[in-house]
Parts: C-alpha cells; sequence; structure tokens
C-alpha cells in the first residue's frame, strides 16, 4: 500500500484556480453531500476541455479543490464502487468480476456510509451508489443506510423516457445505436427524478438535527447516451474535436493482452460490415456523451443550488467523483475495461467548509482514498484496515503528495464470469511521470507482457517503450513498487 510519501517525489503540485480563496477553521461535524457519476472520463470544463459544457460541475470545483490525476481501482463499476466505499483495494476484497456482491467476499465489511451511520449521521443513498447487482437477495446494501435505498437498482438499459402524465414519447430523432435523443424533459429519465429526489431530501435534512451524509448516484454519462435533446443542441456536432489520429490507433508495441474486443459499445454495430461504426457514428457518439455530460451537469447543479437555497453549504463537505473513465474510439477501443489512462482516470472534487476554494491539485490520489479523508474531515475515526490514506494534507495545502502512485488493475477475460478466476491479470501503477503494467498469469504467476508510457513525453500513451534498454533501471524501479499489489500465487 502508498501510504507514506515517496522520498523522490517533489512536493506537491497545487495551483490556484481563478477566484481562490484562503482556508478558514471548518465547522464541527458537517454534512457530506457525496455526488457520484457512471463512466465521466476526466473531460470536463474546469479540467481544461473547453468543448465539453460542464458549468454546473466547474463551478463546484471553484468552491473546493479540483484533484487532476485522481485515479480508480479497476475500470469496471462494481470493483470501482466496492473499492471506493469500503476503503479496501480490489486485491484486498478478492473482488473483479461485475456480478458479486462484495459481501459475499466481505460478509462484515463496514461501508462509508455505514461509518458514518455509526457515527450518529442519517446516511441516505438516492440513486446508483453501489453497483446495480442483479440478484434479487443483493439490491443495494441496506447495512449502509438509515433508511432505504431508492432509485439504485436497474439496469442502464432500463432507462426508457417516462413523460409526465402517461403522455406518450416524442419520436427519437437519432438513427445511430446506442444513442436516443427524444425531446423530453429531464425528469423523463432516472437523473432527473434522481435530482428532484435529492433536493426534496435537502429539504426534508434542512429540518432535521443529525448531520446527514446524503448519497447522489446519478446514472449518466454511462450508455446508452440518451440525454434529453435540449442537450444535444448545446453542441455543434460538426465543430466537436476529432480524436487525433495518432490516439485512434493502438499504441505502438502494446501486447494484444492490453486491448479488448469493446463490447460493451459494439454490440449495437454487428450489422456493419466490419462490426464498428462509420466515421459519421464515431461523431454521433461522441456528441452522445458530451450531451449525456451535460445533462448530468444540470441535475449535478440543481442539487448544489438547493444545498445553497437551504443554507447548508457552509456546513456540509460536497465531494464529486465518478467511478471510472470511458474511451471513445481511442486506441481504437470504447467504453472500459482497460488499465490505460482514459480508462483510470477519474475527475474528483472535494469541496469542504474551511479548506481553500478554487484550487487545482495534480498530485496522484486515488479514490479509495475518499474513506479516509472524509472520516477525517468530518471528526471520525479513521479504520485502521483502510488500504486508501486522507488527502486532508493536500486540501490544507501541505507539500508533497501523500502517496507514491495509484493502483489500478484489470482481469483478462475483461469481464470474468462470476466467481471464476480471469486468466490473467494486468496490474498498473500511475506514477507522477510514468505508467507501468505488468500483466501475469492469474494470480502473480508467469510475466506475460510489459507496458511502460512516459507521460512527461507521451500523455496520450501512444507509444509502450518497456523495451527500450536504457529504461531497464526505471522499470526496475517501477516494479519493484508494483510487486507488494500482486495477488499470492495461494490466494483464498
Amino acid at each position: 500500500m502508498f501510504r507514506f510519501l515517496h522520498p523522490l517525489l517533489a512536493v506537491a503540485l497545487l495551483s490556484p484556480l481563478p477566484g481562490a480563496v484562503e482556508a478558514t477553521p471548518a465547522p464541527d461535524r458537517p454534512n457530506v453531500l457525496f455526488i457520484a457519476v457512471d463512466d465521466l472520463r476526466a473531460e470536463l470544463g474546469c479540467l481544461g476541455d473547453a468543448h465539453i459544457l460542464s458549468p454546473n460541475i466547474d463551478r463546484l470545483a471553484q468552491r473546493g479543490m479540483l484533484f487532476g490525476h485522481a485515479y480508480c481501482q479497476q475500470a469496471v463499476c462494481n470493483p470501482s464502487r466496492a473499492s471506493m466505499l469500503t476503503g479496501l483495494r480490489p486485491a484486498t476484497l478478492r473482488l473483479w468480476d461485475l456480478p458479486t456482491h462484495f459481501r459475499e467476499r466481505r460478509p462484515g465489511a463496514i461501508t462509508l456510509p455505514a461509518h458514518f451511520k455509526a457515527h450518529g449521521y442519517h446516511a441516505q443513498g438516492i440513486g446508483k451508489i453501489f453497483h446495480n447487482w442483479r440478484q434479487d437477495r443483493f439490491r443495494g446494501d441496506p447495512a449502509s443506510w438509515s433508511v432505504p435505498e431508492r432509485m439504485h437498482y436497474a439496469a442502464h438499459g432500463d432507462d426508457k423516457p417516462q413523460p409526465a402524465g402517461g403522455l406518450a414519447s416524442p419520436p427519437d430523432l437519432s438513427r445511430v445505436p446506442r444513442c436516443e435523443m427524444r425531446d423530453v424533459p429531464d425528469e423523463a429519465y432516472f437523473d432527473g427524478r434522481i435530482a428532484a429526489m435529492a433536493v426534496a431530501a435537502l429539504e426534508e435534512q434542512a429540518r432535521g438535527r443529525d448531520p446527514f451524509f446524503l448519497a447522489v448516484g446519478f446514472w449518466k454519462p454511462h450508455l446508452p447516451f440518451n440525454a434529453p435533446k435540449r442537450y444535444w443542441d448545446l453542441y455543434d456536432r460538426d465543430a466537436l474535436p476529432d480524436v487525433p489520429r495518432q490516439l485512434r490507433e493502438r499504441p505502438e508495441g502494446v501486447p494484444d493482452i492490453a486491448l479488448h474486443d469493446s463490447r460493451e459499445m459494439l454490440r449495437g454495430f454487428r450489422d456493419r460490415p466490419d462490426g464498428r461504426p462509420t466515421p459519421a457514428e464515431v461523431r454521433a457518439l461522441r456528441h452522445g456523451y458530451y450531451a449525456a455530460i451535460s445533462y448530468v451537469d444540470a441535475q449535478v447543479g440543481k442539487v448544489i443550488d438547493a444545498l445553497d437555497r437551504l443554507g447548508l453549504a457552509d456546513d456540509t463537505v460536497v465531494v464529486f467523483w465518478s467511478d471510472h473513465g470511458f474511451h471513445l474510439g481511442e486506441h481504437d477501443l470504447w467504453a472500459k475495461t482497460s488499465n490505460f489512462e482514459l480508462d483510470a482516470r477519474v475527475p474528483l472534487i472535494i469541496a469542504a467548509p474551511g479548506f481553500g476554494a478554487g484550487l487545482r491539485c495534480d498530485s496522484v490520489v486515488e479514490l479509495l482514498d475518499l474513506f479516509p479523508t472524509l472520516s477525517d474531515l468530518c471528526g471520525l475515526p479513521i479504520p485502521e484496515a483502510l488500504d486508501g490514506v486522507s488527502l486532508r494534507p493536500l486540501l490544507s495545502g501541505e507539500p508533497g503528495p501523500v502517496t507514491a502512485g495509484a493502483m489500478t488493475w484489470h482481469p483478462r477475460p475483461p469481464y470474468p464470469k462470476p466467481g471464476e478466476d480471469p486468466s490473467a491479470m494486468g496490474y498498473s501503477l500511475r506514477t507522477e511521470r510514468y505508467r507501468y503494467t505488468e500483466w501475469r498469469a492469474f494470480p502473480a504467476g508467469e510475466l506475460l507482457a510489459r507496458e511502460l508510457y512516459d507521460h512527461g513525453a507521451d500523455p496520450g500513451e501512444t507509444n509502450n517503450i518497456a523495451g527500450v534498454a536504457a529504461l531497464g533501471e526505471t522499470l526496475e524501479s517501477l516494479a519493484a513498487q508494483l510487486r507488494p499489489h500482486f495477488l499470492p500465487a495461494d490466494h483464498p
């Protein structure tokens, strides 16, 4: 575990955003507003992507600290969310597939909301926070909440438009698979209704006396890209940036095992001659993903506006995070299930009363750091078993990163069958400069392939330089840091 400051790393990369303010003392036992989104890669206006219209998330970044290099622990929903919400790495949980509930592996695990509930908080979950497991006996995690979860259990394909008053849905104006464009209100889809429920929950909590932990989980921009038409209309499809040619191709020297078949997206294009979207459809898919970002951004804005209107903002820690990233044709890949930067890197914002606002931190951090961080910020004890580390020093502006790097892994096949071991695992370490990955026969046997990408010279990860002889010392140093994270060959 990367619990201690690496002595060779530079001071923390902190920079003020426009309008940054100094820290002031924080209130005791603040509330927590915990906002999750699904499949949102680190591409937002506040991250420097001017083509993305995300004004509400951008203004949330101005209220706290934007983490420019935050990473998930596995780029698929269930393991990523289970890891973050228990504060344990997927290797500790022994969890790497979509269907397995973490309580099948760790029945007594204490989750983040349960930890707050145990210390006097009203813990409430609305929308997708844990994974939407399909087993009837595992619909959410009742032990984590003070009241039953709402709108937490469904398949993404169940998110069909439901116009008010029982009216028929307007026609779908998109003819591209995996996309839908209908002129309906926000509340016709899951996320609009989740935002309304979250606002109502905040209004109720404003009348209460106990501090609250309110988790609000939005289902977008996950496929299908079905934002209401008004959000598609925000973008001129012809003006959207294309993926540069070099990024569209598989990285030079990449091992085949690092790639996958993009089934989540490409199953909609099986009738095409090559089973892949046409160039025009690629542009439509990117348009749909950006429309979905703007749709979920608007819902985030409704919740933040309610927090302000109710006078709760000065007593509430707000966290915004995504469970993993997403490919939109880069590396000849679609969706997730890789160890590349676009899948592993996620947006993360923490706005905490009494700490600086309008700041950006580019130190490497991990999603599993959220459990100890929120406990620390709210004056709760930090469980000793957690694999993460508190980010409070970074929020306080202290020099130096808090970890030596971020650990992400992904199995092959990308979607192992429930309860079955994969055939191989890709163990990936992201440091300030490098991404280093070893593919090993599962659990930690024969070395099958290596990848090394120098983000100083190649931020798009287009050239695997693991075979460059002059980098042997660098490879060995990174391999030594990675080794403690291997599963033992005799894992249970």
